[in-house]
């Protein structure tokens, strides 16, 4: 049962085929849809289908698009946990890449495991997780196989929503969400930024190293500390509109000098969620994902969420 305004809801978008991957996607986005108060479209897209089509679309209670296996899996999950928003099925033809972008235009977010069968097999493999990512219309959560059973029940008990903040780079989208995210799951925050100290300048007049010999490490600059100090400074300023926003979300804020995708993977073991952004502005429309979205990827534990970047005419009509 459903009132008005849950209907006219933006919808939480999960492709599902009836692995045991694609299934950990649903609960996950059970979940979420349901902190939410956002309905829920279930998409299967054909393996086989040779040409994309219109979706086919079908109630809760006439799925004969979809295989019955598939129809079995999620009805069963959905009953189980009690799930009372709306929920519909799509049937799509064409390839993942395709099908899945289109039926999530609009869409809050597009929930997909981080395996399956027939046009879901390859999606963190190869260029299908690549190309899904970078061009998704709206945030795209990849939930993988081994995330916690807490972390797919989208509350407290989940765990932290991860950020991983640039502070000159990262769009306020990606941050709007981490916070949004974080509200509605009722956990903190924690915004990671890391980075790589400079070399010491004296290093760099070092007389060269003999041909084929491979030069030492240069050492850091010994400034380490202030240099902290001031990417706290501005972390804290790139936050501060947000927090103010979103009162009370408890933001944790971690600025360390190391490898950004090392740090997030390692925070994802105990996080509920992680947050990321696709690419910068200025590369807008690019195919390319960055490297540290598509690091943690492939080697996060909990959920990761890759939000895009708002498109430029949207961004005028927003200043």
């Amino acid at each position: 049962m459903s009132d008005t305004s849950t209907a006219s809801e933006p919808p939480v978008v999960v492709g599902v085929d009836g692995s045991e991957h694609s299934l950990r996607a649903l609960e996950w986005a059970l979940s979420t849809a349901e902190n939410l108060g956002s309905p829920l479209v279930v998409a299967h897209v054909r393996p086989d289908a040779v040409q994309l089509g219109a979706a086919r679309i079908a109630s809760l209670g006439t799925t004969a698009e979809l295989p019955d296996t598939v129809v079995a899996a999620v009805r069963t999950l959905v009953e189980e946990r009690g799930h009372r928003l709306p929920v519909r099925y799509e049937t799509l033809d064409g390839s993942v890449t395709d099908a899945l972008p289109a039926v999530a235009r609009g869409a809050r977010l597009l929930v997909t495991g981080s395996r399956g069968h027939g046009g879901f097999a390859s999606l963190l493999l190869g260029s299908t997780s690549r190309t899904l990512a970078a061009t998704a219309p709206c945030p795209l959560v990849v939930v993988p196989h081994e995330a916690r059973a807490a972390a797919l029940a989208g509350g407290p008990e989940g765990g932290r929503v991860l950020l991983g903040l640039q502070t000159e780079e990262t769009p306020d989208e990606v941050i709007a969400f981490a916070f949004d995210a974080a509200h509605h799951r009722g956990v903190a925050l924690e915004a990671v930024t890391a980075f790589r100290l400079p070399p010491d300048p004296g290093a760099l007049l070092a007389a060269p190293s003999p041909a084929f010999q491979v030069p030492p490490p240069l050492p850091v600059a010994d400034d380490t500390d202030a240099i902290v100090q001031e990417v706290e400074r501005e972390q804290e300023e790139r936050l501060r509109p947000f927090a103010a926003r979103r009162p009370r979300v408890d933001v944790v804020p971690t600025v360390v000098p190391a490898d950004p995708a090392g740090l997030l993977v390692e925070g994802s073991k105990d996080a509920g969620l992680l947050v990321v952004g696709r690419h910068h502005r200025h590369r807008f429309g690019s195919l390319l994902l960055g490297s540290v979205a598509h690091a943690v990827l492939h080697h996060a534990h909990c959920p990761v969420a890759v939000v895009p970047p708002v498109p430029p005419d949207q961004d005028q009509d927003q200043d």
